[in-house]
């Protein structure tokens, strides 16, 4: 274990160890505060990274139980809960039809990875954008957003569109330092980061705030109202991309030679395979369900997702085999997931969420402000404390909680409380700042392709225009759709 590491995991303990000795603040449940010690510890554990997310995980809800479990109960204080009931509280997440949601999309993600599809895709669509700069921006953003309908993670995607990119620098003859290649890079994971946003299954934290808010309000949003809200703000921040990019880094592309073909690498792949074609097809009703739900069928996204996947177990018509799946996908990043969303749910059951946001936006004075002008500093507020998480799943886990409680606080309102919170939740997804912002972006700062000083440069304008976009949409469409 590293010494920074190890002092990291020291300090985390002490902050646990020092807030449970605090004494008990009034209106706070004891549980409550022992949620929050449990909250801190987390919370130093995913910004320094000093144990990996799975193990810390296992470690959240070891706490989360034993503490629980001594604690007090908040109807009847001569009760303790007992720790059988301390841990139901801290797996209580495993539970969630978010996490199904999740694994059936990984699941899907492993298949386009074992059948090479996702690749395909994505050298189809560059093949026919062109080879000039501009036109491979144009189309990495368009392979962004296709892999983002099928592939939930945002680093596999990432995965996907790297080596292709690097693939593609190669063969103009180019090393890995060139403005192409960063240009490429760059465009690549900031695409990632926006239809994060503008997708409902392209990324894990967004199941994290809807099991939330799926517990707090009792509602869910379907597919296509997610993409009635967001989409519209991703294809602005899309084209934005575009004009950010082409004009901040600009290859000079009269040395290169004008006989590279994508193509060639298509061709390299041979035919579509039958595996491919049967992905396909359920990969598109899985699309097409997801799009109509509510409208045209009653079932939810989880439902389809997961009969999607036993489609794909099936023999003969299916995909691949459980020993296939089992060894590819990412099991540990839903234990994580779930451990999250059992961490929120704590926060919210034990009042720990509800003390921790009456007190921290008091200071701010955000209850009383102006719907808009609430949701501008509640955004700030989000994208300033992004900076100290690598793992926008993480942030979800502890900041979404704090937000419902405040919704909790103000009702009745004038406005839609799961909006704020839904809103609140696509700005957790801006990832644009910086290289340890977002995973997909340390993937690729991996390669060496562009420096720290290029990315921020990106980062900066691309950060502003969409916070100022997310208070345009808040003052204009979301009350005209009836998000707000």
């Amino acid at each position: 274990m590293k010494k920074k590491d190890a002092i990291a995991l020291i300090v985390a303990f002490l902050v646990l160890i020092i807030i449970l000795l605090l004494p008990n603040p009034d209106l706070l449940p004891l549980v409550g505060q022992r949620a929050l010690a449990v909250l801190a510890f987390a919370v130093i554990l995913w910004v320094t990274e000093a144990v990996s997310y799975p193990v810390s995980a296992v470690m959240i809800v070891s706490l989360l139980a034993v503490l629980i479990g001594i604690s007090p109960t908040i109807d009847d204080p001569s009760i303790v809960y007992k720790t059988g009931t301390g841990l139901s509280m801290a797996v209580s997440g495993f539970s969630s039809a978010a996490v199904l949601l999740v694994g059936g999309a990984l699941v899907l993600s492993t298949a386009m990875e074992i059948t090479g599809l996702h690749k395909r895709i994505a050298l189809f669509i560059m093949s026919k954008v062109g080879t000039k700069p501009g036109a491979l921006v144009i189309g990495t953003i368009i392979v962004s957003f296709v892999l983002a309908l099928f592939v939930p993670s945002a680093t596999a995607r990432a995965g996907t569109l790297v080596p292709i990119l690097l693939g593609i620098i190669a063969a103009f003859g180019l090393a890995k330092q060139s403005k192409l290649a960063a240009l490429l890079m760059i465009t690549a994971v900031q695409s990632i980061s926006i239809w994060n946003i503008g997708i409902k299954t392209a990324a894990a934290q967004n199941m994290v705030a809807l099991g939330f808010m799926k517990e707090a309000f009792d509602q869910d949003v379907t597919w296509g109202q997610w993409f009635l809200y967001a989409a519209p703000w991703a294809v602005i921040m899309s084209v934005v991309l575009y004009f950010v990019m082409v004009n901040l880094i600009k290859p000079n592309m009269q040395d290169i030679q004008e006989n590279i073909s994508i193509q060639d690498q298509l061709n390299a792949l041979g035919k579509m395979t039958a595996k491919e074609w049967r992905l396909i097809s359920i990969a598109m009703l899985l699309l097409i369900s997801w799009a109509i739900e509510g409208i045209l069928h009653p079932f939810d996204s989880t439902t389809v997702t997961i009969i999607a996947v036993a489609v794909m177990l099936t023999p003969a018509i299916g995909i691949f085999t459980w020993k296939e799946v089992q060894a590819k996908v990412p099991w540990g990043t839903l234990i994580v997931f779930a451990t999250g969303i059992s961490l929120g749910l704590v926060l919210l059951n034990t009042e720990g969420a509800t003390w921790l946001s009456s007190n921290s936006f008091e200071i701010l004075g955000v209850a009383g402000l102006p719907l808009v002008l609430m949701i501008a500093v509640l955004a700030l507020f989000n994208i300033l404390i992004h900076l100290g998480f690598a793992s926008a799943t993480s942030l979800a886990s502890a900041f979404i909680p704090i937000v419902i409680a405040l919704v909790g606080s103000m009702e009745p309102t004038s406005f839609n409380g799961p909006g704020l919170v839904l809103i609140m939740q696509f700005v957790i997804s801006f990832g644009f700042l910086l290289p340890v912002s977002a995973p997909q972006n340390m993937l690729a700062y991996g390669t060496g392709t562009f420096t720290l000083k290029q990315f921020i440069k990106s980062g900066v304008p691309l950060t502003v225009i969409g916070y100022l976009l997310i208070i345009l949409f808040s003052a204009t469409y979301w009350q005209w759709v009836g998000l707000l």
